[in-house]
């Protein structure tokens, strides 16, 4: 029985780090490919079969044909999804200081005696809802 040294498990961890590295550059550019609303079906289906039956080569094509479009894409992809972050946040504290200060004068009321404590809990489930 041969013996698995130190530096076999090295060079196996290298070649590994190589394969995940090369699915993650696949995906990217899989992913690139039908993100784009420039290409047509045609063009798509095109790279696709491409980089599926030769790999190696399709990807190196496709990086040098469209790699500044494939960043420009990403990065207004993730400004998209920051910004709708940012609105929803917004949105969420906007809604949740309304809210809770519905709650306040809806307790101010129900404290004064102007509304029941059942129009105060009709009330409530109104806002909460």
């Amino acid at each position: 029985m041969e013996d698995f040294g130190l530096w076999d498990v090295i060079v196996s961890m290298f070649w590994f780090t190589l394969l995940v590295m090369w699915i993650w550059m696949i995906i990217s550019i899989l992913t690139d490919i039908f993100r784009d609303h420039e290409l047509n079906g045609a063009a798509k289906a095109a790279w696709t079969v491409f980089i599926l039956v030769l790999p190696w080569i399709g990807a190196i094509c496709y990086i040098f044909a469209r790699g500044n479009s494939m960043n420009e894409r990403t990065r207004r992809a993730q400004l998209e999804q920051q910004a709708s972050m940012r609105a929803f946040a917004q949105e969420t504290a906007v809604r949740g200081t309304s809210v809770s200060e519905e709650l306040r004068e809806l307790a101010q009321l129900r404290d004064s005696g102007t509304i029941s404590p059942d129009e105060y809990q009709q009330a409530k489930a109104k806002v909460l809802t």
